[in-house]
């Protein structure tokens, strides 16, 4: 396992293949809007370059009390890489992990370097029954005390949900993490799918319209657990056992906002304004079904971004 420079705080991008575009575009972000980039580092976690995923393929493990397939091509097959930093940075500094979907609008050195009065971890709740019911931790975008996380070993825990004796659902919620070592941070660091002049970071986490992908087939498993209404996880796992597991979960739709939208497409224009991102790669992700495929003409339509540090939605960015 490769490891970091742990003197310097890092903030580590997780995905796989099917998200990679999004993860690009997700350091550009960071870096655009931080004028202290030389205090810390970016890295992108591929899941592709750790071999547990691959050889785990097709095979059972716990989710959510149920046996589900393990499936590296599931468009969220990336999610054990979010407990993979600490030991990435040899317990040692501090860390920022976030989903491939979660671009920033502000400087994350703000976040990198706050107080966590002697906390282990920084993050928020879940919205909706998750996160009022379940009291699970969105733990896809957290600020980490690396030293306090010894015990984190994401491989091993990884390997446990194939044995049965770990369930992915209460791991990747933090329910396994002593309560007293978590905190929370301002939910505007990781806004899910709200997009303001105070968001710091917007998730995009309604994945059914996240905007690289519309008109592409669904590729991603909803949950089968619905605990206020359990009647529709056995639909759904009926649907799973007689359709497959993608069968009549339709396309991406249209991102509802479009302030969003263009925030993101914003972003992907310039990276490849800038060559971070080639436009042989681009189709070669159209051609994967991993970028909607009308991508070149909806980006001849996108207006610039203001200029860093203007947030996106400021009056003097809307004036710019």
């Amino acid at each position: 396992m490769v490891q970091y420079n742990p003197m310097k705080p890092c903030v580590f991008i997780q995905t796989n293949h099917k998200q990679i575009t999004g993860a690009i575009v997700a350091e550009h972000a960071l870096r655009r809007y931080s004028s202290n980039n030389e205090k810390f580092d970016v890295k992108i976690i591929d899941s592709r370059d750790y071999p547990f995923f691959a050889a785990r393929e097709g095979q059972e493990y716990l989710r959510d009390g149920v046996k589900r397939v393990w499936l590296n091509d599931d468009l969220q097959s990336f999610t054990p890489t979010r407990f993979m930093p600490p030991k990435l940075m040899n317990y040692q500094s501090r860390a920022v992990v976030i989903d491939p979907d979660v671009f920033a609008a502000s400087d994350v050195w703000e976040l990198l370097n706050r107080d966590m009065q002697g906390k282990a971890i920084m993050c928020r709740m879940r919205s909706g029954p998750k996160g009022l019911v379940d009291r699970c931790f969105a733990s896809s975008v957290m600020l980490l005390d690396c030293a306090k996380l010894t015990s984190w070993d994401a491989e091993a825990k990884f390997e446990a949900m194939f044995n049965f004796t770990q369930d992915y659902q209460p791991w990747i919620c933090l329910k396994d993490q002593d309560r007293d070592s978590i905190d929370y941070f301002e939910s505007e660091w990781n806004d899910f799918d709200k997009f303001t002049e105070a968001t710091k970071m917007l998730h995009t986490t309604r994945r059914r319209t996240q905007p690289w992908k519309t008109g592409l087939p669904t590729d991603w498993r909803p949950a089968e657990r619905f605990r206020l209404f359990p009647p529709a996880a056995w639909v759904m796992r009926a649907r799973r056992k007689i359709f497959g597991e993608y069968g009549l979960l339709g396309n991406y739709k249209a991102h509802p906002d479009k302030n969003q939208e263009t925030f993101f497409l914003g972003l992907l224009r310039e990276c490849i304004e800038e060559g971070k991102i080639t436009e042989e790669f681009v189709r070669h992700e159209m051609e994967q079904n991993h970028v909607r495929h009308d991508i070149f003409e909806v980006l001849k339509q996108v207006p610039q971004l203001p200029p860093a540090p203007l947030h996106p939605l400021s009056q003097a960015a809307n004036a710019a």
